[in-house]
């Protein structure tokens, strides 16, 4: 059967800008002495575990915003990050891949654009409204490369954390060259990657949405992205030729 989100189209992810503030803050300054408040017109709630305005900032360059304020950057390998999101920390077994068949590639036949475009916005949304995000960075299995997986399953936090990827180095937060987005409890059953390049790189967006998504078909999004990534090298190389 066809899917729902087939033959849709991509909204394009609002730009966050200054441009309202500055135009606040002049609009303010131009009103009569009735409209002055008091203290401080505008107050952040200071940070705290699952609120860090840095990384949320870098959250919404991947197209999510964590409205409920409540988003866990979770370093691989590091046991401390899952307690303080007061996630399960233990032994979990590693999970195989899934079948490629299993993971389409955006642009074949098997997953059409508009259909993972839709697919896309659809996961970015659905994060965005989640209680709680659950993000684990880290190196992509015997690589350098560099993986952000943004989800509000718990289940696959704590096995991408502890089983799955490699320990990298903290530093700012900063988007990375594969980025998953995984949705649990929804309506619809979708997985599929799509690779473009960005600043010369090659980089890679996942989806996996489902009632109880699966480890496998999050590993299987990286290993092919990875391929993916070897082969636009390779093509690169051979115009250098």
């Amino acid at each position: 059967p066809t899917s729902p989100l087939a033959g849709a189209t991509m909204m394009s992810t609002a730009t966050l800008t200054r441009t309202l503030t500055r135009s606040g803050r002049r609009a303010l300054s131009t009103a009569p002495p009735s409209f002055t408040r008091v203290g401080e017109a505008l107050v952040f709630p200071r940070e705290r575990p699952g609120l860090d305005y840095k990384f949320n900032w870098s959250l919404n360059g991947d197209g999510v915003t964590p409205t409920k304020r409540s988003a866990f950057r979770l370093m691989a390998g590091k046991e401390l990050d899952l307690k303080v999101a007061q996630l399960p920390v233990g032994n979990v077994k590693k999970t195989k891949a899934a079948a490629a068949s299993k993971m389409p590639e955006a642009g074949t036949p098997a997953l059409s654009f508009d259909a993972f475009d839709m697919a896309l916005q659809t996961a970015k949304d659905t994060l965005s409204d989640s209680d709680n995000l659950y993000c684990p960075e880290g190196h992509a299995p015997g690589s350098a490369v560099g993986v952000r997986i943004i989800t509000n399953s718990p289940d696959i936090a704590v096995q991408a954390c502890t089983s799955f990827l490699e320990r990298m180095p903290k530093r700012d937060p900063a988007s990375q060259q594969i980025t998953l987005y995984v949705v649990s409890s929804a309506a619809d059953e979708f997985a599929g990657y799509a690779i473009e390049e960005e600043d010369g790189q090659s980089v890679s967006s996942v989806v996996v949405m489902g009632k109880k998504p699966a480890m496998n078909l999050v590993v299987s999004g990286v290993e092919l992205s990875l391929t993916g990534f070897e082969a636009d090298a390779a093509a690169a190389a051979a115009e250098g030729e």
